[in-house]
């Protein structure tokens, strides 16, 4: 049975890194939420030091949802990871019921985790060396307004937090791969 596990998290929470190590633990392809934005931004030329020029949002969503749509033509030996930073709008429980409903399409178990971290750690983490591969948020200040503005998804009655100020990313992904039953994978 396929798994489709959701990270959702600020940025600099640790979404990808432990994508990647959940990635290699499960066998679940990381569909990692720059793979839809990193587009749409370089063709902008966005470098994530700035704010971000008006309209790129239905744009990032068009990629997105053909990102969903090839994901629910996958094999069912096909498992995935899709991450993702939802704020508190109440639009984001759309998108959240979007990966519900394609775990649903495709048969698969559901494994959201939302991912919290201290602002002042996410702060520290921003302009890491391992975020510069992607067009990331790099700015500690434009971070700062992103959290007092948009602030951050409350996780769904069920649905597990973790805090990763303290937690490394091995050991936050193992934990989420026991949730799903993967419990035999070793650093």
């Amino acid at each position: 049975m396929p798994h489709l596990f959701y990270l959702i998290g600020p940025p600099a929470s640790g979404k990808r890194t432990i994508g990647q190590l959940l990635e290699r633990q499960t066998g679940a392809v990381l569909l990692d939420n720059h793979l839809w934005s990193d587009p749409i931004f370089r063709a902008c030329g966005v470098t994530g030091h700035h704010e971000l020029p008006a309209g790129l949002g239905p744009l990032r969503e068009q990629v997105r949802l053909a990102v969903m749509e090839a994901a629910k033509l996958a094999p069912v030996s096909v498992s995935h990871i899709f991450t993702n930073y939802l704020t508190s709008e109440a639009k984001e429980e759309e998108t959240y019921g979007s990966l519900s409903a394609l775990a649903k399409a495709r048969g698969a178990v559901f494994v959201p985790v939302v991912l919290t971290c201290d602002r002042e750690e996410l702060a520290r983490r921003i302009n890491r060396p391992e975020r510069q591969d992607r067009l990331k948020l790099k700015s500690a200040e434009l971070l700062a307004t992103l959290l007092d503005t948009r602030g951050a998804f409350g996780a769904p009655p069920g649905v597990p937090v973790l805090d990763t100020t303290e937690l490394g990313p091995a050991a936050a992904a193992q934990h989420i791969a026991a949730l799903a039953g993967f419990s035999d994978w070793e650093d």
